[in-house]
């Protein structure tokens, strides 16, 4: 049906593990064989390329991924070589003025040149924020611990657009939201303990039992805060697997949204307004386009309408 319509197919090969990166990308060997088999799969089957979302990878494994997507390229011809790739967020976003920067803070573990050279395209993983931004965090009122702030996406697409083509760059945009235990520390400071993922659906459905309003947050998400011994019992809701897990650790925010010392819950998601902000953000930096992460089925329904 899709290539009726003239759309690509681009299956996506996935390895979340480093030291099996590592092992397989560093062993050459390995690594050609691996390039022999995925070009052996697009060409039995007709794909259009190959998506290569290998994550977790260390900074050591770094010359030997460049290296596999250089003989990737090279062996694939006409056909894509896509690849996804975490978020990275420039040192100003990760550490504050008074901080100790470490030695090793840009042991990347992705050569940003590289993929520019041998990807056709590069989508950035621009999801997953929560407490990482410190600048970001100290900025914004609390509860705050988006999926994606557009400050935090619009740092990393700069940070990215110095080395990668912005001809290449697809933004990865999000459907989905967290839920965290919050526990104020007083003085600005909030402890954040990440639960787990949702579809807006798990979300909305306790603002309905509750009677809850969901509002605008701090990161122009939708979201609210609830006291969970509100339930009569713990709500279930199809959860969604993610690229990666937000940080979990206590930071500063600018103030609060909410008042008191007891903990609660917060749930924060990607709902259509902030999808429609990615979008926007992604013609404004003149990038290729956006990606959406997941189609679950749960997704804010209204999307459809301005992604066409």
């Amino acid at each position: 049906d899709a290539k009726a319509k003239k759309v690509r197919v681009v299956p996506s090969v996935v390895i979340g593990d480093g030291p099996t990166n590592h092992e397989v990308l560093s062993n050459a060997t390995k690594r050609k064989a691996l390039v022999t088999e995925l070009v052996s799969i697009v060409q039995a089957n007709g794909f259009d390329g190959i998506d290569i979302d290998f994550e977790a990878k260390q900074a050591r494994t770094r010359p030997y991924f460049s290296t596999f997507l250089k003989e990737l390229y090279a062996a694939m011809g006409n056909k894509w070589v896509y690849c996804t790739v975490e978020s990275r967020s420039p040192l100003n976003h990760r550490y504050l003025p008074s901080d100790t920067i470490p030695p090793d803070a840009l042991d990347y573990a992705n050569d940003y040149s590289a993929m520019n050279k041998y990807c056709d395209r590069v989508e950035l993983m621009a999801y997953d924020q929560g407490i990482v931004d410190r600048l970001l965090n100290s900025a914004r009122s609390a509860p705050y611990a988006p999926v994606a702030d557009a400050g935090w996406t619009g740092a990393m697409i700069e940070l990215a657009a110095q080395s990668i083509e912005k001809k290449k760059l697809i933004l990865g945009v999000a459907t989905y939201g967290y839920e965290y235990k919050v526990t104020p520390k007083g003085g600005g400071g909030f402890d954040y303990q990440m639960l787990w993922a949702f579809n807006p659906n798990y979300a909305t459905g306790i603002a309905k039992k509750l009677g809850i309003a969901p509002y605008r947050t701090s990161a122009n998400e939708m979201g609210f805060t609830y006291d969970p011994a509100q339930l009569e019992a713990p709500t279930g809701g199809e959860t969604t697997k993610t690229q990666q897990t937000p940080a979990s650790g206590t930071t500063q925010n600018l103030g609060s949204q909410i008042s008191g010392s007891k903990p609660f819950n917060y749930v924060t998601w990607s709902d259509s307004i902030a999808i429609k902000e990615k979008i926007d953000q992604a013609r404004e930096y003149g990038l290729r386009g956006v990606a959406v992460f997941s189609l679950g089925g749960a997704e804010d329904p209204s999307m459809w309408s301005i992604l066409k």
